[in-house]
């Protein structure tokens, strides 16, 4: 693959990288980064709103780019700038502990609030003041798993661009839309007005969510709100959902996380959304 181009971690494309690891920065100049085969990957092959590449730019060690040849072809035919670098400048740039020898700088792909609505969604996860960046990224992950129409995040949350959000997504950043920045009021109104029905998941509520599938409660349109890991939904949220609802716990354990929570919770919307398989 030929000699390795930034041999320096003082050169100014390796620079402005690394500045992307602070969120003033990456607001900035409106780009993140992506790490490792899987999101730099999906990266290559996803396309703006605009129809524009998201991947702009690709730091690769020479190992890395043998071993993937296949992800280095797809970023030169996305137009990404191709850079093959020693080990020191992945390391410098990377927020791993051990990098994976292929570095992602991406374009932001959050789509706006109003063209989450717009779409009519069936599947919403709306994550109100979560505040750790790995399970933001946990959640998406769930939500897209689960068939999600989208995600939004809202005012009080952690940025979607978090390196450690991008790396739990585990590349489902670029696989539905989601929406940032949105005051949960906001959310909660757009999303009733399209139609669609507003849970709140919290370990208090008054509803089970046993009972909402057996009573058949689940299979129109849903949004579920989730909040914060430590202290839940406060009051003034839970107020504006149409229900609150509790995951039961069968066992002894004191509760759930909340990527465990939302994953139960969106495979039970996802389950009662879906028609049911036919005995013959």
């Amino acid at each position: 693959m030929g000699t390795p181009e930034l041999i320096s971690p003082r050169s100014p494309r390796v620079a402005a990288a690394r500045r992307l690891a602070r969120r003033n920065f990456r607001g900035k100049e409106r780009m993140f980064i992506a790490e490792g085969p899987q999101a730099v990957r999906e990266a290559a092959e996803h396309r703006g709103s605009d129809g524009g590449p998201t991947l702009v730019e690709l730091f690769a060690t020479v190992e890395a780019a043998e071993r993937y040849e296949a992800i280095i072809d797809a970023a030169h035919a996305a137009g990404a700038r191709v850079h093959l670098a020693d080990s020191e400048v992945l390391a410098d740039v990377s927020q791993t502990v051990t990098p994976q020898g292929l570095i992602g700088v991406c374009r932001f792909l959050d789509t706006p609030f109003a063209s989450v609505v717009a779409a009519r969604p069936k599947l919403v996860a709306v994550l109100a003041n979560v505040r750790d960046p790995g399970n933001a990224g946990t959640v998406l992950r769930c939500a897209d798993a689960a068939g999600a129409d989208a995600v939004v995040l809202t005012d009080a949350s952690v940025d979607l661009y978090n390196p450690k959000s991008v790396r739990a997504s585990v590349g489902s950043l670029f696989h539905l839309p989601v929406a940032v920045g949105v005051p949960v009021e906001q959310a909660v109104q757009g999303l009733r007005d399209a139609g669609v029905r507003i849970l709140a998941a919290d370990g208090a509520g008054e509803d089970d969510l046993d009972d909402e599938l057996d009573a058949g409660t689940m299979g129109g349109p849903t949004a579920w709100v989730f909040g914060n890991e430590a202290w839940g939904l406060p009051e003034e949220t839970r107020a504006l959902a149409d229900a609150v609802v509790r995951v039961p716990i069968h066992g002894k354990a004191e509760s759930l996380n909340l990527a465990t929570a939302a994953a139960v919770c969106l495979y039970a919307s996802a389950r009662a959304q879906r028609p049911r398989r036919s005995d013959g």
